[in-house]
């Protein structure tokens, strides 16, 4: 599942997608279940792609394909790994007939080789442009908030987007040393720790988890955990796991994609919309007293409504409620239970 911007109306669709070796093609999900016939097809021949790519702030996590006939398709991924997968498997479809170029392409992943004529101060420059620079937001760290940040992700990101570094390794080592030279320092717990690191390539954290500022910020402005709101305070815990699964509805038992975010330390399981704009949940709640268990594929178990594909799993809260949902494939529902039980 990856939602896929429209063309005519400029939302945002989830959509069930299938890489093959010419073309990328998306179904539509109705009633729970892949529609047979692909609602539309990219053709890869002649197609350029962008990762990072960072024409949206609020959508962070997009791949962009222009094909040969100058339509561009944005894609959402719901994690770096999963962005970088796609982006390297798709890069590799449209190259298939290179396989010179394939080569190279992973050569550049997996190695390093630093421009000779790099200045930090030129890239610390961009980064405070206005309109260029890296974004900065308010993050949440142990219950701490921090004003004017930015992730090691997002850092990442950017370098690669503005041309600094051609790989995701090139630019952590651009970035260890924007922070050895003190352009940038490391706030919260995560990326503070990781300057202790005896390894030079561990001292900065490609995480969005992990967060930075300039140094010559003014000093954090945070406030204890007493102050945070709740809702706040439950969506501060470690991220365990998080994917795009299909939800039934409570009321109208209809089935939706949804990303599911698995957090620990306060555990909870948060689920967001992936066709709004604001990122904020649209449901959750603890897991704390859960149970959680895999339903047979053969028939259709009661308390489930229409035609489903199969794979689902159901969680029972400690307040009775019911949550049916469906994982993409039987392994992809093993890997949440077991990912779910010991939070519970």
């Amino acid at each position: 599942f990856l939602p896929l911007q429209g063309h005519v109306v400029r939302n945002w669709k989830v959509r069930w997608f299938v890489l093959l070796q010419d073309k990328l093609l998306y179904y539509k999900i109705e009633g729970g279940k892949k529609e047979p016939s692909p609602k539309g097809r990219i053709l890869l021949d002649g197609c350029t792609i962008t990762c990072p790519c960072l024409e949206y702030e609020n959508r962070p996590l997009l791949i962009k394909l222009k094909t040969k006939t100058n339509t561009d398709y944005f894609l959402e991924c719901c994690s770096r790994e999963e962005r970088d997968s796609w982006a390297l498997d798709i890069t590799g479809a449209i190259h298939a007939g290179h396989p010179v170029q394939v080569q190279e392409l992973h050569r550049m992943k997996n190695s390093f080789k630093l421009l000779e004529n790099i200045s930090l101060h030129n890239i610390v420059e961009r980064m405070y442009d206005s309109s260029t620079g890296i974004k900065l937001t308010r993050n949440l760290d142990q219950g701490n908030r921090y004003k004017e940040t930015f992730t090691g992700s997002a850092l990442v990101d950017w370098l690669i987007s503005n041309s600094f570094a051609v790989s995701r390794f090139e630019a952590v080592t651009l970035a260890s040393m924007l922070m050895d030279e003190n352009f940038i320092r490391p706030v919260g717990v995560r990326s503070t720790e990781a300057t202790r690191s005896s390894d030079p390539s561990e001292k900065f954290l490609d995480d969005s988890t992990a967060l930075y500022m300039f140094a010559e910020s003014s000093k954090k402005n945070t406030s204890s955990k007493e102050e945070v709101h709740f809702n706040i305070s439950e969506l501060s815990g470690t991220i365990v796991k998080q994917g795009f699964l299909v939800k039934q509805g409570h009321k109208r038992k209809n089935w939706k994609v949804r990303k599911f975010v698995l957090r620990a330390d306060p555990a909870f399981l948060h689920y967001y919309d992936p066709t709004k704009e604001d990122n904020k949940p649209v449901g959750g709640f603890s897991l704390r007293g859960c149970l959680v268990s895999a339903l047979e594929d053969n028939g259709v178990p009661a308390g489930v409504k229409g035609n489903v594909q199969g794979n689902l799993f159901k969680i029972i809260t400690k307040n009775d409620i019911h949550y049916y949902i469906q994982a993409s494939s039987k392994a992809e529902r093993v890997q949440w239970i077991e990912a779910i039980k010991p939070l519970t």
